[in-house]
């Protein structure tokens, strides 16, 4: 049997890999959720972006106030402003950039996103497959 020292130092536990952000938002999509932000009647802290089955496709993106933080939500903060992501659609989400375009038929917010397979002819649904985790 070994003796084991009073004294001896305990292994030292490997750091925790970061985490990688889960989005990223363009100055334009930023700019446009501060606007948002600002001029609503109660009191919101950003917005809230999730993924919801439907759609020609399968699925859609979902955007809409958040007033609070949950204790699921990823918060991103990014470029100033925060979004807050739901829980399920993490991994759908990994990697995504949001933008913000406008044109002379309309304004919306886009998702370059690379775990995106396929986009029906509307642009409305999306098929998403989970992202890749290294490992």
């Amino acid at each position: 049997m070994t003796e084991m020292t009073p004294n001896a130092p305990a292994p030292a536990k490997p750091k925790p890999r970061p985490r990688p952000q889960v989005m990223r938002l363009t100055d334009a999509a930023a700019a446009r959720v501060l606007e948002l932000t600002k001029r609503t009647d109660s009191e919101i802290i950003g917005l809230r972006v999730g993924i919801k089955n439907g759609g020609c496709a399968g699925q859609s993106y979902t955007v809409e106030y958040a007033h609070d933080v949950k204790p699921t939500d990823e918060v991103v903060e990014d470029k100033g402003v925060k979004i807050l992501v739901d829980p399920k659609a993490v991994l759908f989400l990994l990697g995504t950039e949001m933008d913000y375009k406008t044109d002379k038929m309309q304004a919306q917010f886009v998702f370059n996103n690379p775990n995106q397979i396929s986009a029906c002819g509307c642009g409305e649904s999306v098929q998403l497959q989970p992202a890749k985790i290294d490992g």
